[in-house]
């Protein structure tokens, strides 16, 4: 058996993570680069990056790459772009980590606000597309690519006052589900979605601000699961 690859099962993968800055993409980036993986940090503000970058220096992992990118106001040519300078960089991606995730309030259906629904959706549904797609030449120029969506709870059963946040993980629940079926022949791309179930994050202190954090998981006790599926075919 080959020590160094158990020790190291990431070793020489390129993982790009969105909303790496903190939660659950900044325990998955960590984890991911303790395994070995060169990481893409991709998040904003680009200064909130800057922890994670030196966490995994002083840790020894490879030196990460930063990728400042706003899935606010992002397009499918900002998208490009990013899919641009990775490929520049690297010249291929192995694995595309959606962490990145946003909901301003619970609120009805009947109180919704037209432009923060807009921007829910934005943000959890069509740039994770736009990105995804952007960066699929890069992952099929990968021996074992894999794509993670980062799914929840109410997108397998809606739940009252969650509004635009359901509807994009929904949606982001079938993206995940055609790509999959998309990408079968030579060159399959492997594309999972997994609900981390509920963690102490910024998103969920946001919507129940009254209650005790520390009565939740931490993000980091979810980053296994990614990286059992972050590993590859071949290396589990």
């Amino acid at each position: 058996m080959d020590t160094h690859a158990t020790e190291k099962p990431l070793l020489e993968r390129i993982v790009l993570v969105t909303g790496a800055a903190e939660g659950l993409g900044r325990a998955v980036a960590l984890a991911a680069a303790a395994a070995g993986a060169t990481l893409v940090l991709s998040d904003l503000p680009e200064a909130d990056l800057n922890t994670v970058y030196d966490r995994i220096e002083t840790g020894g992992g490879a030196l990460p790459a930063i990728l400042p990118l706003n899935l606010d106001t992002t397009d499918e040519k900002g998208c490009r772009s990013a899919a641009e300078l990775v490929g520049e960089t690297f010249g291929r991606l192995d694995a595309l980590v959606h962490c990145a995730a946003f909901a301003p309030y619970l609120s009805r259906i009947d109180d919704y606000e037209h432009a923060e629904w807009e921007r829910v959706l934005r943000i959890n549904l069509t740039s994770p597309f736009l990105l995804t797609q952007a960066c699929l030449p890069l992952l099929h120029a990968s021996r074992d690519p894999v794509v993670i969506f980062t799914s929840d709870r109410v997108a397998r059963a809606g739940l009252a006052y969650w509004g635009a946040y359901a509807a994009a993980k929904f949606g982001l629940e079938g993206l995940a589900q055609v790509l999959a079926q998309e990408s079968g022949g030579r060159h399959p791309i492997r594309v999972a979605s997994v609900d981390p179930g509920t963690l102490r994050t910024g998103l969920r202190a946001r919507l129940y601000p009254g209650e005790d954090p520390f009565t939740l998981p931490a993000p980091e006790t979810a980053a296994p699961r990614y990286l059992q599926l972050l590993a590859g075919c071949d290396q589990k």
